[in-house]
C-alpha cells in the first residue's frame, strides 16, 4: 500500500469566474485560496492558461503566477500550464525568468503543448501555420536553453531569464508528453482532472522510458485530481453538482460561468449525460472523510504518483477552503494509518 505521507499536495486553479460575480472576484478568491493552501503546507500553486472562456480568468498566466506569488510567502508557485505553441519560447522565458528573480526559488514553469482554446481564438493569438510534431519538443529545447546559462557564441539571451533554470515540467492528457518528458529527464503532470483516460498507460511510459538528467535523477509525476469535500457524503454530492453543471457544458458546447450547486442534479440528468460526466471525472474524490481518505489513498495505490494537483471547483469560496481543510487531514491521517 502507497503511504500518503509520502505524497505531496499542491493545487491547480482555473481561477473560475463564478454566476453573479466578475473577474476581480475571481482573482481575489484564488489570492485566498493559494494563502490557505499555504498555511495548509501545499507545495506549489498552479494557474492554467485558457483562452475565450467567459468562465475562466487565468488567461495571462504569467501574470497572475506573479500575483499569487506575491500576495504568499512560501508556497511554489507556477503554470498549470503556459500553453507553448501559443508563445515565442523567448518571451516565455523572460516572463518566467523576470519571475524567478522576483521570487527565487518559488516559480515553476509547466509547459502544455495543446492551444487550451478554439480555431479562431487560435488565430487571434497569431497562431497561424499548422503545428507538426516536432515543434513542441524544439520550442521545449530552444526554451530550456534560454533559462539555462549562456553559452559561448550564444547571439540572443533571455534577459532576464538566461542563467535563472527555472523549472521545466512538461504536461499532457496523452502519451507523447509523458515520453518527451522521459526523454529530456524532465518532471511530468498528467491532466487527469479532466482527461484520465490514459492516466496509467502514461505513467508507465514515463517511468519505463526516463532517462536521468541535470534536472531529475529519477521519474517524478503529479496527476490532476479534482477533490469535493465535505463533511458528510451528501454533502459533497451536492456541492459537486457545480462541476458536474461546467463540465456538462464543457461536453456540450456550453460553457460558461461556475454556476452555483443544484439539489438532484445528476438524477435530473440523461443516462448518456451522467456517462459523460462520470468518464470526465473518473479520477475524482468526492465525500466526506472518510471517503476522501479513501479515495486519495486509492490513487496513491493505482498511481504511485510522487504529488496529488487538487483542482476543486466549490461555488462558495469558504466552503472550497474547507474542501482543502478535509483534504490534508484526510492525507495526514491516511499517513498515520499506514504502517512504516
Amino acid at each position: 500500500m502507497a503511504r500518503l505521507a509520502d505524497i505531496r499536495l499542491s493545487m491547480l486553479d482555473l481561477v473560475a469566474v463564478r454566476e453573479g460575480g466578475t473577474v476581480a472576484d475571481a482573482i481575489a478568491i484564488a489570492t485566498r485560496t493559494a494563502q490557505h493552501a499555504e498555511q495548509l503546507g501545499f507545495t506549489r500553486y498552479w494557474l492554467a492558461e485558457h483562452h475565450n472562456m467567459s468562465g475562466i480568468a487565468s488567461s495571462a498566466t504569467a501574470v497572475l503566477v506573479g500575483h499569487i506569488a506575491g500576495a504568499t510567502k512560501r508556497i511554489r508557485v507556477g503554470s498549470g500550464g503556459v500553453m507553448l505553441p501559443n508563445h515565442a519560447p523567448l518571451v516565455v522565458a523572460e516572463a518566467f525568468g523576470t519571475l524567478a528573480s522576483i521570487y527565487p526559488g518559488r516559480i515553476d514553469l509547466g509547459l502544455g503543448r495543446a492551444p487550451g482554446t478554439d480555431g479562431l481564438t487560435m488565430r487571434a493569438l497569431r497562431r497561424d501555420r499548422v503545428e507538426t510534431e516536432d515543434d513542441f519538443p524544439r520550442d521545449v529545447a530552444e526554451l530550456q536553453a534560454f533559462l539555462g546559462p549562456v553559452q559561448p557564441g550564444q547571439r540572443v539571451v533571455a534577459m532576464p531569464g538566461q542563467g535563472t533554470n527555472v523549472p521545466i515540467w512538461l504536461l499532457g492528457s496523452s502519451l507523447f508528453s509523458a515520453r518527451l518528458a522521459a526523454q529530456r529527464g524532465l518532471p511530468f503532470a498528467f491532466a487527469s482532472h479532466f482527461a484520465p483516460r490514459m492516466l496509467l498507460q502514461a505513467l508507465e511510459i514515463y517511468r519505463a522510458e526516463f532517462q536521468p538528467s541535470a534536472t531529475l535523477a529519477k521519474p517524478y509525476a503529479a496527476i490532476g485530481v479534482p477533490l469535493i469535500a465535505a463533511p458528510t457524503d451528501d454533502e459533497a454530492e451536492y456541492l459537486a453538482s457545480s462541476t458536474y453543471q461546467r463540465v456538462l457544458g464543457i461536453l456540450t458546447g456550453r460553457r460558461g460561468q461556475l454556476p452555483p450547486p443544484r439539489e438532484n442534479y445528476v438524477a435530473s440528468l440523461a443516462p448518456h449525460e451522467r456517462q459523460g460526466i462520470g468518464d470526465f471525472l473518473a479520477a475524482a474524490v468526492i465525500g466526506g472523510p472518510d471517503a476522501v481518505r479513501s479515495g486519495l489513498q486509492r490513487l496513491a495505490d493505482l498511481t504511485e504518483a510522487d504529488e496529488f494537483i487538487l483542482v476543486s471547483d466549490v461555488f462558495d469560496p469558504a466552503l472550497r477552503l474547507r474542501s482543502l481543510d478535509i483534504a490534508a487531514v484526510a492525507m495526514r491521517e491516511g499517513a498515520a494509518a499506514v504502517p512504516a
